[in-house]
């Protein structure tokens, strides 16, 4: 299995990375917010996971050894493939999947692409068992009532979790407990 790559960027796709790899270009379908920070001509180091099929050999590629081992948690999930696997990580943070493992917030997976309400629960009861709480809970007590409240204005005005945790952390700590006046600060992190 090629568990790790390092090699230059020479071509930037729409769901992966062409890297330069000893002379050899390896295609390496890599989550989306990652694909969006590289640059063609950067050297990168990814550790990936290799999918062996009758028909073709498909590399998978992320920035830490958490994001892999998460791939390969949902892979395990009924009904979730590479695809889908790769969407959750690229709609969601590991600190999101986290959160909407931990604390029952299972419609925050319904929102990838790709990922309905029962394979949404799957994913959600697949990880509960798999995911230590200890580091999630401490994540979960850290985002208020009001904050979660924020987060789903945000994602059914249509931006990402990712995005709306982005504005969520730029609310000053001094804001207003009010949810229509926290709504309205996370908005302007957007303009």
């Amino acid at each position: 299995m090629i568990a790790t790559l390092r090699g230059e960027i020479t071509q930037i796709e729409d769901n992966a990375l062409v890297l330069e790899v000893g002379g050899v270009g390896l295609r390496v379908f890599v989550p989306a917010p990652l694909r969006g920070r590289m640059k063609t001509g950067e050297a990168v180091f990814l550790f990936t996971h290799l999918i062996v099929r009758e028909d073709a050999l498909t590399l998978y590629g992320f920035e830490s050894q958490a994001e892999r081992e998460l791939f390969n948690i949902l892979l395990g999930v009924d009904g979730v493939g590479p695809k889908v696997a790769l969407s959750v990580l690229s709609s969601m943070t590991l600190d999101a999947v986290q959160r909407a493992v931990f604390a029952d917030e299972t419609d925050l997976f319904s929102r990838v692409p790709g990922v309905g309400k029962k394979t949404a629960q799957k994913i959600a009861l697949h990880l509960k068992d798999k995911l230590k709480p200890s580091d999630a809970l401490a994540k979960v007590a850290a985002m208020s009532d009001k904050d979660s409240e924020v987060l789903a204005a945000l994602t059914a005005l249509g931006y990402s979790v990712v995005e709306g945790q982005s504005a969520i952390q730029s609310i000053p700590k001094d804001a207003p407990d009010d949810v229509e006046e926290r709504l309205r600060i996370a908005l302007q992190y957007f303009q």
